[in-house]
């Protein structure tokens, strides 16, 4: 899979972030994105091959597998990063929308068509608001899927067709481990760089109104 996407939307978003904003898109870059293409994704790459049970009736190991793994660790946790950083197109195409605009009359209508004000900021806190809700859906996700943020080096399975309980073992159990609770930290991260800073945005432009209302009652 090619990330050339996410890293140039990354890239792009970094130019319109506030200073927090751009420390989200560093963890989500540095800690995230190269953390999955140069290791993660090895990890978990042959995790059905590696599934083991102590039978060899036909079917047994595949439908344990599908009913202990019903999604990828590292699918959902690959679907996780495009979702939470989409939301960034929304500043992208508006900043995108108001350089086109000048264009079109052919004069300054912005000061900067990049500052967060006015509908830009609306867009900039909308895109804030989806990430963090995103980032809490998929660790809610991955908590019902996988029964915790665990990962057991033993299962036990006693689904047709297999003919009794048996026992299936999963494949570098701490390794796996480790790396969902990078996966897991990094989220919650992320979600506390988000939140921050949209009581950053908040704050800072409900004191700009609150002083643009002062000097005109002081005028």
């Amino acid at each position: 899979m090619s990330w050339a996407f996410l890293r140039d939307l990354l890239s792009g978003v970094n130019k319109y972030s506030t200073g927090i904003g751009r420390i989200w898109v560093a963890v989500v870059f540095m800690f995230r994105l190269l953390v999955y293409v140069a290791a993660a994704e090895n990890i978990w790459k042959h995790e059905h091959d590696e599934f083991q049970c102590n039978i060899k009736q036909p079917g047994c190991e595949n439908v344990c597998f599908d009913h202990f793994f019903p999604v990828s660790h590292i699918r959902l946790w690959a679907l996780q990063l495009i979702m939470v950083s989409t939301p960034s197109l929304l500043v992208v195409f508006h900043v995108a929308y108001r350089e086109n605009r000048e264009k079109q009359h052919n004069q300054k209508l912005y000061r900067n068509p990049g500052n967060i004000d006015g509908g830009l900021l609306c867009t900039y806190l909308i895109s804030l608001i989806l990430k963090t809700g995103l980032e809490i859906v998929f660790l809610v996700l991955f908590y019902k899927l996988y029964n915790g943020f665990k990962i057991p080096h033993l299962v036990k399975c006693d689904i047709k067709p297999c003919p009794n309980t048996v026992d299936c073992y999963i494949s570098k159990p701490t390794e796996k481990m480790i790396f969902l609770y990078f996966l897991v930290a990094t989220s919650c991260l992320c979600i506390v760089l988000n939140l921050s800073e949209l009581s950053y945005l908040i704050f800072k432009y409900s004191i700009k109104c609150y002083l643009k209302r002062y000097m005109k009652k002081q005028q």
